[in-house]
């Protein structure tokens, strides 16, 4: 956490560089470092003795680099694992369809409560490169995500723009549903 610049920082607002390819010993141990906080968020013992805050994602801007890389650990609502660390990420396509998280959407960057909902495509085409963690080397992937993995996605993504979600908070969302029905205790903004 303490590596987390916060909002107000220049570099959460500033679009990120590409990252060069073949990847260095640097851009490697920063993808590991981002994919390995997001894991470990997830862990109960970890989070208790390290202070962390739960997460699903982490962009490089977000701990300063800018670089366009981020990593993502989230299941979907069927129990499908989506691990990857996402460099040089390109949203190719989506559907028309629209959808936001009834809570309101978190971020690691933002200390403060928020009230909104920000719009996100149901699903999203991309593709770019993956950290593969056998060889150490960018691979090229092309994704379909729907759903909350493609929220996770587009909330990553807008960081390696300079793009935080309190720049995109509405009170309603007519054209858009729901990702999935809450009751009111349950409406607790969801980290990213």
């Amino acid at each position: 956490m303490n590596h987390i610049i916060r909002e107000g920082h220049p570099s959460l607002t500033t679009p990120s560089k590409p990252v060069l390819l073949p990847l260095s010993q640097k851009d490697i141990d920063l993808g590991k470092s981002l994919i390995e906080y997001v894991k470990n968020s997830q862990d109960d013992a970890m989070v208790k003795k390290h202070r962390l805050r739960p997460s699903v994602g982490l962009a490089a801007p977000q701990i300063n680099e800018l670089k366009r890389m981020f990593a993502m650990h989230v299941e979907d609502m069927d129990g499908t694992l989506y691990s990857y660390v996402m460099i040089n990420p390109e949203i190719v396509g989506h559907t028309h369809e629209e959808t936001y998280l009834p809570g309101g959407e978190g971020c690691l960057s933002v200390d403060r409560a928020t009230s909104g909902l920000t719009p996100r495509y149901y699903g999203i085409m991309v593709r770019g490169y993956h950290l593969d963690f056998e060889s150490l080397t960018a691979k090229p992937i092309e994704l379909t995500l729907e759903g909350y993995p493609a929220i996770v996605f587009q909330h990553e993504y807008d960081h390696l723009d300079g793009i935080m979600f309190t720049s995109k908070l509405y009170p309603n969302l007519p054209n858009a549903f729901p990702l999935f029905e809450t009751s009111e205790e349950e409406s607790e903004p969801i980290a990213e």
